[in-house]
C-alpha cells in the first residue's frame, strides 16, 4: 500500500492573514467574511479566543466582549499566495502534490522516509515517517504557515491524524477544526494497514459530510466509519449504488481514486487587499516590501531568480493600473525589486488611491558560479545580477548594458546589450623557460608609452573655430578653438585654447544615396592650453563639434 502524507494549516485564512502581517500574531485579531458591523468572524487568534471571541459571532458582538479586538476581511490574494508558498514547501519533498482544499495538501511519501531513516537499517519505519513530519512541520514554519502533518495509507486516514490532536497515536482523538495548530504539534503516524481500524471510531460524517447519504447510514442504525466498513460490499452496492461503493472503500482504509499531482504554476505572485486605501507612496512601499520579501524567499527554495516583476495595483473606488519591468539578469535581491517599484510609482503615480495590490515575479535560472582553481576567484554572477537590477532600476532600461559598433562609418553609432562577463581564460600563461612570468596587472616592458585611447563626447560639444587674420610674417594664421556655453552641470571637459598642431582632414562620408546623407571632416588637434582632442565640421551645415579626446 502506497503512502501518503497531510499538510494541513488550521484556521487557514487566519494563518494565510498573519503570513502576511507577522506582527499581529501576538494581539487579539479576528478575521472575518462580510463588510460592516455585520460581518462574520471566521477566525480568531488564540489571545482572541481567550476572550470569548469564537467563530460565527458578528463583528459587533466580538468587540461587544473585547472592545480592542483587531480586524481583518478575509483576503483572497494573501490565500492563494500562501496556498502557492505552502504547495511549493510540499514539493520540496515530493513531485507528486495535491491540492485538496485551502490550506490541505496531499503528497506522496512512497520511499521519502529513506531520506530519513538513521544509519541503522533495522530503524522501524514509523521512526522515519516520524523524522519526514517533523520536516515538514518545520519548513511550513519557517514560511510563517503553522501547520500538521498526518501519514498513513489512505487521503482520509491521513488527514484525520493530521487534524487529530498531537501526542497520541493510537486513537484519533478530538479533532482540532477550531484550534490553532500547537508549536510542539508533532506528526500523526497511522501503521501500514491499520486505515481501518484508525478510521472505525470516528462518526460517519467524517466520511462525507456534505453527502445526504449519512441520513440513509443512520436510519439503518450505523453510528460510525466501522459500523459501515463491516457491512458487505455486495450488499452496499445493491443498495446505494456506485456511491456508496466508493464510500464504502474509503471507510475500509482504501482510497478509490489516485493522488491527483498538481501542476506548479509559472509566475510567484503575492500581493494584498488593504484595510483602507493608501494616497502616499511611503506607506505603500512598506507594505510592497513585505510582499518582494515573500517572493525573495520563495523564490531561494526553488534556487531561481526573477526576470520580469510585475506589479497590478486596484485603485479606489474603480479602476486597475498595470506595470511591469524586465530585469537584465535574474535576481532575487528584495531591495533592488523594491527600487524597480519605487522609482517607477514616483515617476508615474498612479491615478487615485490604492485599494490592493498585486506583485508576480517570473523566475528564471540565476546563472551558474564557476570556480577556478587558479587565479582570482571568478565573478559571482548572482551579485552580478543583483548590480545589474539596480543599475537598471536607477538609470532606466536603456542605459544599461555594454556597447557594441552598429555597422557604419559614424563611430557614434553603437547598440546596448545585455551585458554579459567575459569568460574565463581555458588555460594559464607559464612562464616561458627562459624568463619569469610578469605579476598580474604590471606595466607592459616600455611602460605602454606612446598609445592613445579615444573617450568618445557623448553628445558631441559644439565648437567655436576662429581663424584669426594672416600676418604678412606669419605662418599659419592662428587658430583659436572655444567649446559653446554648457550647462553648470556637464561633467564633460571644457575645450578652449589655440591650435598648435593640427592633422586632417579625413573625409568621411555616408548615407549618401538617401535623402539625408552625412559628411564630416576629421581634425586631430592639440591646443596649447593642453589637450588632444578629435573634432569634425558638418559638410552641410558648416558646424563644428568635438567628439572625442585623447587620453
Amino acid at each position: 500500500m502506497s503512502r501518503l502524507a497531510c499538510l494541513w494549516v488550521p484556521l487557514f485564512p487566519l494563518a494565510a492573514r498573519l503570513r502576511a502581517e507577522p506582527e499581529l500574531a501576538g494581539e487579539a485579531l479576528a478575521v472575518t467574511a462580510g463588510n460592516g458591523a455585520a460581518a462574520q468572524i471566521v477566525a480568531a487568534t488564540r489571545a482572541a479566543r481567550r476572550l470569548g471571541v469564537t467563530a460565527g459571532m458578528t463583528l459587533s458582538q466580538a468587540r461587544a466582549r473585547v472592545p480592542k479586538l483587531a480586524a481583518r476581511n478575509r483576503d483572497s490574494a494573501c490565500e492563494r499566495a500562501a496556498q502557492e508558498a505552502l504547495a511549493e514547501i510540499a514539493e520540496r519533498f515530493s513531485p507528486r502534490v495535491e491540492v485538496a482544499g485551502p490550506g490541505l495538501l496531499f503528497l506522496d511519501a512512497d520511499g521519502l522516509a529513506g531520506r530519513f531513516r538513521p544509519g541503522l537499517r533495522d530503524t522501524p519505519d514509523w521512526t522515519a515517517e516520524r523524522a519526514l513530519g517533523r520536516a515538514l512541520v518545520a519548513a511550513a514554519r519557517h514560511a510563517g504557515l503553522p501547520a500538521r502533518v498526518g501519514i498513513a495509507g489512505s487521503k482520509l486516514a491521513a488527514q484525520v491524524a493530521a487534524q487529530s490532536t498531537a501526542g497520541s497515536s493510537s486513537s484519533p482523538g478530538p479533532l482540532a477544526s477550531t484550534t490553532e495548530a500547537a508549536d510542539d504539534a508533532e506528526p500523526r503516524i497511522v501503521a501500514t494497514g491499520g486505515e481501518a481500524r484508525f478510521l472505525a471510531p470516528l462518526p460517519l460524517s467524517r466520511l462525507a459530510p456534505e453527502l445526504r447519504l449519512g441520513e440513509t447510514l443512520a436510519r439503518w442504525g450505523l453510528a460510525s466509519i466501522g459500523d459501515f466498513a463491516r457491512l458487505p460490499a455486495a450488499s452496499v452496492v445493491s443498495r446505494l449504488g456506485p456511491e456508496g461503493a466508493e464510500l464504502h472503500t474509503v471507510a475500509r482504509g482504501i482510497d478509490p481514486r489516485p493522488l491527483l499531482p498538481r501542476e506548479p504554476p509559472l509566475d510567484l505572485a503575492e500581493g494584498s487587499e488593504l484595510e483602507w486605501p493608501l494616497v502616499a507612496l511611503e506607506p505603500f512601499l512598506f507594505l510592497a516590501h513585505a510582499a518582494l520579501d515573500r517572493i525573495s524567499r520563495r523564490l531561494e527554495l526553488r534556487g531561481l531568480g526573477c526576470t520580469r516583476l510585475s506589479l497590478e495595483l486596484t485603485l479606489e473606488p474603480t479602476g486597475r493600473d498595470a506595470r511591469a519591468w524586465e530585469l537584465p539578469a535574474p535576481t532575487r535581491d528584495t531591495k533592488t525589486l523594491l527600487t524597480l517599484a519605487r522609482l517607477d510609482l514616483e515617476a508615474r503615480p498612479p491615478g487615485a488611491a490604492v485599494a490592493a495590490f498585486l506583485f508576480t515575479a517570473t523566475p528564471d535560472r540565476t546563472r551558474p558560479e564557476q570556480g577556478t582553481l587558479f587565479g582570482p576567484p571568478a565573478l559571482s554572477p548572482e551579485r552580478l545580477a543583483t548590480t545589474l537590477a539596480r543599475l537598471f532600476a536607477l538609470l532606466g532600461p536603456d542605459r544599461v548594458g555594454s556597447p557594441r559598433p552598429i555597422d557604419g562609418h559614424r563611430p557614434e553609432r553603437l547598440a546596448l546589450v545585455p551585458f554579459a562577463p567575459p569568460a574565463a581564460p581555458l588555460s594559464l600563461q607559464l612562464p616561458s623557460r627562459g624568463g619569469v612570468r610578469p605579476a598580474p596587472g604590471s606595466r607592459a616592458p616600455d611602460g605602454g608609452k606612446g598609445l592613445l585611447a579615444v573617450r568618445t563626447l557623448r553628445p558631441p560639444i559644439e565648437l567655436e573655430v576662429l581663424v584669426e587674420p594672416r600676418p604678412a610674417d606669419r605662418e599659419p594664421a592662428p587658430i583659436h578653438v572655444q567649446s559653446l556655453a554648457c550647462e553648470s552641470n556637464d561633467r564633460r571637459p571644457s575645450i578652449a585654447g589655440a591650435v598648435r598642431i593640427a592633422a586632417g582632414p579625413w573625409r568621411l562620408e555616408e548615407g549618401w544615396w538617401s535623402d539625408v546623407p552625412v559628411t564630416r571632416e576629421y581634425w586631430d588637434v592639440e591646443l596649447d592650453a593642453a589637450g588632444l582632442f578629435r573634432i569634425y565640421r558638418d559638410v552641410a551645415t558648416g558646424r563644428w563639434s568635438a567628439d572625442g579626446v585623447y587620453d
